[in-house]
């Protein structure tokens, strides 16, 4: 395999997956005016609608812009040597494989973040100021990505590291170690993740003493649900959207209700969110969803061990010496249509359990709350009621309200 070949498939991907995910927003734009279906006729008013269409083609505009400035950044990084560039300053710094490994990363990490800096800040204190969403101070906003810096430092890092290790101690069977170790991490942060994660960043409290309180734990107990833990996070932080979320399995399972959530939804309507949340766990979706991570990660890493010994993998990105760190760059980007296509599939599973779960609150709850929350959801985040079906399928882990709705009064 010549580095030259491989150098051009790089560049191939990276222009065809912009050129796709191009044509599929242009497509999905040309949608925006259609006429809205009438079952959805009472999510907006004329108003509404107008402000609705308004932000969902500030949000292409600035697509179109993000994306061809992402595309140009990393073909010039690797046409110019950019990546070698990084390369030699590790080198230069230590001696040791892992720490030139965790200082080439943290340079184009911290350094690619930092020039997205204006996007993330034009994206929230521009577009979504203007149109009513944004709630984040400036201080929250430093705040937050100091904290991400970190947790990229230490957790990925750490991983890293331990990769690293793995491949320097048993060689290509390092695959398997690395699996382990991933499928164990995953297992941590899913079944601590609200103890871990959330509180870095939220403040969760127990729902409080209540008519809601006591619907959620009345319904709970009809289903045979355990539910000792209902939380209630202060969303309101940094946005006006509404969301509630499942976290946990076995004793750490529980339920947590955006403080947005609970201001624009009313009681009925906010259990019968609730039995969807409940259906997903009932159903059994989290587990085939962590399952099917850990598997996809395995096939990752074994795809990675074929090809992690070949120095053309390095060299493509312009770098002048093979190395582990180099070759991952490599192998990320080639590996990115394999990706895609493992993404389709689980797009595909998701949308087809976010139907059981609306089954499951409809037969075992009632369909018309939930249908008014999907309602009101849809209407308070000025979501897009008339997607293209081309990027329905490529993108979207929930099906189109239309389709949710006809479902549920079937």
């Amino acid at each position: 395999m010549d580095s030259t070949f491989v150098f051009y498939c790089i560049l191939i991907i990276l222009v065809a997956e912009f050129l796709l995910a191009t044509a599929l927003n242009f497509l999905n734009a040309q949608k925006f005016k259609d006429p809205v279906p009438k079952d959805l006729e009472d999510v907006y008013n004329i108003k509404e609608y107008e402000k609705s269409q308004a932000y969902k083609l500030t949000n292409y505009r600035f697509g179109i812009l993000t994306s061809t400035f992402s595309l140009a950044l990393i073909l010039g990084f690797i046409v110019f040597g950019g990546f070698n560039w990084v390369d030699q300053i590790a080198q230069n710094s230590t001696d040791h494989p892992i720490g030139q490994a965790l200082l080439f990363f943290g340079i184009i990490l911290l350094g690619s973040d930092i020039i997205n800096i204006p996007f993330t800040y034009y994206q929230t204190f521009v577009i979504e100021e203007k149109f009513g969403f944004n709630k984040t101070t400036h201080n929250t906003f430093i705040l937050d990505k100091i904290k991400q810096w970190a947790l990229t430092l230490i957790v990925g890092g750490g991983i890293l590291a331990l990769i690293i290790w793995f491949f320097q101690t048993v060689g290509t069977n390092f695959w398997w170690y690395t699996w382990i170790a991933i499928a164990f991490f995953t297992l941590i942060v899913n079944l601590f993740y609200s103890k871990l994660i959330v509180p870095l960043f939220n403040k969760q409290e127990p729902l409080e003493a209540g008519s809601l309180k006591e619907k959620i734990e009345h319904y709970a107990a009809n289903v045979g649900f355990d539910l000792k833990h209902i939380f209630v996070i202060n969303g309101s932080k940094r946005s006006t959207k509404a969301n509630a979320y499942f976290s946990g399995f076995g004793k750490e399972k529980r339920v947590t209700l955006y403080d947005t959530l609970i201001n624009d939804l009313e009681e009925e309507e906010i259990v019968a969110v609730l039995a969807h949340e409940v259906g997903h766990y009932k159903r059994k979706h989290i587990i085939f969803n962590l399952a099917s991570s850990i598997l996809l990660t395995g096939l990752m890493l074994f795809l990675l061990s074929l090809f992690i010994n070949n120095p053309e993998l390095s060299l493509a990105i312009g770098v002048d010496r093979p190395s582990f760190h180099a070759a991952l760059i490599g192998f990320g980007i080639l590996y990115s249509p394999v990706s895609e296509l493992t993404g389709l599939l689980m797009n595909y599973f998701s949308r087809k359990f976010e139907y059981q779960a609306d089954d499951y609150a409809k037969n075992t709850y009632a369909a018309t709350p939930l249908v008014t929350s999907l309602k009101k959801l849809s209407k308070n985040s000025l979501s897009n009621l008339t997607p293209h079906p081309a990027y329905v399928f490529m993108h979207y882990s929930h099906p189109p309200l239309i389709d949710r709705i006809r479902n549920l009064k079937a």
